[in-house]
């Protein structure tokens, strides 16, 4: 087992507090929104070992057979599949989604033919893999997840008279609900750039003159005040509105559009920067890309509900690349899977971690530690609160 030191990501969208909270640090007065927990190029994580630290990608790519065991190796081969991330968000978070793993890898590849840099700024896949997601909330977390009934949508509009109001009830109207959605959030992105920032403007003077329109009524005014003329506003129309709390967790796989609203939680995901933005963002986007990658239907809110094993509770969604453990809060004695590598962080107390061949440690609040394979199933004692990824099944 190695203790990680973790680095944080100052996003413009981030807490002040909660991160330096968990970490034991004196805020900055800037945003701290990621705390990443893993071998991810863009922040990884440094592995202190017995002859000093190390960048974890390198603890890995020395051995990849021992420290992510046979199976992993063979899957990934020096690639750690998942990042675990501490997630505090004080502001909303582009309304984006994300592709399959076979549109990743076939739009990565066209990329790289077409000679556009890895890290330009107008690239859709910076990598050929896919990314969904998991979030485990922590505190009350709100978000806006996958498509509500046009129907829903349209009944906020009644009565509306403005020109892109009209226009959206046209498209919500139509008889196939993939075919209204699809209407209605293509008629929002292509707006012309020389008439957005008037027909978004007129919906949203109208809209807040109208009063209360159920759940979207105040979060369509706020989104505008914070990206005015940005389309993403409107579109958060067509989206179910949601709130986790504390131990809810939601799994989201391709093509489901959303947007992280304000929350504190845990999120695991498989190891990409593959991002397709529909708005709330000064980033690109690619309408036509991402219209092509939108999943249409209107679907349950893709709750993820965890398996009780050996004193923890286990998400494990159909993404191979990952699995979500969570211990406490409370007196804990439970036991973390052994046979791949895990990355465990304490969110609350203090437990002591004992490997199956005897190693023991313990962390305090804000405190990880990378654990490789071959340690045998993980002992966790203690009282306080802890999550843990580890790699998913094939």
């Amino acid at each position: 087992m190695h203790r990680l030191t973790n680095q944080v990501r100052p996003y413009a969208w981030g807490a002040r507090t909660a991160i330096p909270r968990l970490l034991g640090t004196e805020p900055d007065g800037t945003p701290q929104a990621e705390l990443w927990l893993g071998a991810h190029h863009g922040a990884p994580s440094t592995a202190h070992c017995a002859d000093g630290p190390l960048p974890l990608p390198r603890l890995i790519a020395d051995d990849p057979h021992r420290v992510l065991g046979r199976s992993a190796a063979e899957r990934y081969g020096s690639r750690l599949p998942f990042l675990l991330k501490y997630l505090a968000a004080e502001a909303p978070l582009s309304l984006q989604v994300h592709p399959d793993a076979a549109r990743a890898r076939a739009g990565f590849d066209a990329e790289e033919r077409r000679g556009i840099p890895v890290d330009a700024a107008h690239r859709n896949y910076r990598d050929p893999h896919h990314k969904p997601e998991l979030l485990l909330a922590l505190e009350p977390f709100e978000a806006l997840c996958g498509f509500r009934e046009p129907a829903a949508a349209q009944a906020d509009l009644r009565g509306l008279t403005c020109e892109l109001a009209s226009r959206l009830r046209a498209g919500l109207a139509l008889p196939d609900t993939h075919d209204a959605l699809r209407a209605a959030l293509t008629l929002l992105l292509t707006l012309p750039d020389d008439d957005r920032a008037r027909l978004i403007g007129d919906f949203v003077a109208e809209w807040s003159a109208a009063g209360p329109r159920g759940a979207h009524t105040d979060i369509v005014v706020d989104l505008a005040e914070r990206y005015p003329g940005d389309p993403g506003a409107v579109a958060s129309l067509l989206l179910n509105r949601i709130t986790l709390w504390p131990g809810q967790a939601l799994y989201l796989p391709a093509g489901n559009l959303h947007a992280y609203l304000q929350g504190t939680a845990v999120e695991v995901m498989a190891s990409s920067d593959n991002v397709l933005r529909a708005g709330l963002t000064a980033k690109h986007v690619d309408a036509p890309e991402l219209l092509d990658v939108v999943d249409f239907a209107v679907l349950p809110i893709p709750y993820a509900r965890p398996a009780f094993l050996d004193g923890r509770r286990e998400f494990r969604p159909s993404a191979p690349e990952f699995a979500l453990h969570e211990i406490g809060p409370g007196r804990i004695t439970a036991h973390l899977p052994g046979e791949g590598p895990s990355v465990v962080l304490a969110l609350h107390g203090q437990v002591e971690l004992v490997a199956e061949v005897g190693e023991g440690l313990v962390l305090q609040r804000g405190e990880s530690v990378f654990v490789q394979a071959g340690s045998g199933p993980i002992k966790v004692e203690g009282h306080g609160h802890v999550v843990a990824a580890t790699v998913g099944e094939p």
